[in-house]
């Protein structure tokens, strides 16, 4: 007898075991489903992220990055890094810049013994600038967009970027033709992308 009621709690344990199992399961494919619906790009995309990400980017036509659940997986993990990238460069790129205010100050103030120094620096400032703005165009895009409405730290930091890189570009223009002008795009250059990086730390 007690044999047989032994059997049966093992046998009655395996079976609720069983269905728990599948039970959970299905609770986990159910859950692959819907993930699978839901659209694995956002509806707005930098263009230069829909050149390489979008649904007929170059990166999907070649097949180097399928559009599949797995991959967007690995692209977010990417663009994870990127964004730290682009971050820390962003960092550098500020402390060249006041470097290469201090050099430029006294440049525009007699000490023709610093221009060397200055052209250095001013490649070391756009080398770290444009590597970290290409990180930051060519990100792989986040699964949505940003809802909230009204002014966010996010969608200030695209706005003095749109300044800022506009500024960097007249900057190197004007370096050669117009020395008011350039000094004035520098500075521009620099407050701009300094308030940038303060609205994301801050």
């Amino acid at each position: 007898m007690k044999a047989t009621l032994s059997f049966l709690v093992v046998l009655l344990t395996i079976i609720i075991g069983q269905n728990t199992n599948a039970q959970e399961m299905d609770d986990i494919f159910g859950q692959i489903e819907v993930q699978e619906e839901l659209p694995l790009l956002p509806e707005k995309m930098l263009l230069t992220q829909r050149l390489l990400w979008g649904e007929k980017g170059l990166l999907r036509q070649t097949k180097l990055a399928p559009l599949n659940p797995l991959q967007r997986s690995k692209e977010l993990n990417l663009r994870r890094k990127m964004l730290v990238t682009h971050q820390i460069l962003g960092y550098l790129t500020l402390g060249s810049m006041i470097a290469q205010g201090v050099l430029g100050g006294k440049l525009y103030n007699g000490d023709n013994s610093l221009r060397s120094a200055h052209q250095t620096m001013a490649g070391v400032v756009n080398i770290s600038y444009f590597s970290g703005a290409a990180l930051s165009l060519f990100t792989p895009p986040p699964l949505t967009n940003e809802t909230r409405k009204g002014l966010s730290s996010a969608r200030a930091h695209k706005w003095l970027a749109t300044i800022h890189f506009s500024a960097m570009v007249a900057t190197n223009y004007f370096s050669e033709k117009d020395r008011d002008i350039h000094r004035l795009a520098a500075y521009t250059a620099f407050a701009s992308f300094a308030t940038a990086a303060l609205v994301l730390t801050f």
